[in-house]
């Protein structure tokens, strides 16, 4: 059960928004707990392609909600575990990106993990980043924020993440993904992404991390 006496700051937005990198910040500054939603349905999309499992197949989709209903998944320090393994590279693949898209539009999945998201909820504060943090997850958030930037900027920034890890990447491809990923997240039939009533929507483009950082916990002090 929620301790609803512990406050939250919930950021949602599109892909490659930032708001991962933003989040962490927030939550270091003051103190709190973080929560990346996205890892959560990253690690079951990992576990669903190391077991070879689609969502498109019936038979498969029963068996990602028994999978989902007991993934074992640890977050310790700064490393995620799925069933004692480190898995805290692999789920920042690109296939795993896609994959995990494909598995949040899913209605049983989400339900299923939701607990899981709430259960970070602990200490003397929260700050989440997702889709739906503030929308479903932590509707009684006492930050809502949007965070978002245009498609090009998104792709621009996943392309150099990518080449400093030193993964081949290709700008045309990766923008053409976050196109496609949000029409999914757009569009699914549950918590569809976006601005969610009483969320302020930031857009970043053209703001540098200190700036965003700064417009949050000034916005989470006035309320």
């Amino acid at each position: 059960m929620m301790d609803h006496s512990i406050p939250v700051i919930a950021i949602d937005g599109p892909t490659a928004s930032g708001k991962g990198t933003i989040a962490g910040r927030v939550a270091r500054e003051l103190g709190y707990n973080y929560l990346d939603s996205g890892a959560i349905y990253r690690v079951l999309a990992v576990a669903a392609l190391a077991h070879g499992l689609f969502p498109e197949s019936e038979s498969d989709l029963r068996k990602l909600d028994a999978l989902a209903a007991s993934l074992p998944v640890e977050f310790r320090a700064d490393r995620i575990y799925l069933g004692g393994k480190d898995v805290t590279e692999s789920i920042r693949s690109e296939e795993a990106g896609t994959m995990a898209s494909r598995l949040a539009v899913i209605p049983s999945l989400r339900g299923h993990l939701l607990q899981r998201q709430r259960d970070f909820r602990r200490g003397s504060g929260l700050v989440a980043d997702g889709r739906d943090m503030g929308s479903v997850v932590f509707p009684d958030a006492a930050l809502k924020v949007f965070l978002t930037a245009s498609a090009q900027t998104r792709a621009e920034r996943r392309h150099r993440q990518l080449i400093e890890r030193g993964e081949s990447a290709d700008l045309a491809v990766i923008l053409a993904d976050l196109q496609a990923r949000d029409k999914r997240d757009t569009e699914r039939a549950v918590a569809p992404l976006k601005p969610c009533e009483g969320a302020h929507v930031l857009d970043c483009s053209d703001m540098s991390i200190d700036e965003v950082v700064n417009t949050v916990k000034a916005w989470y002090l006035k309320a």
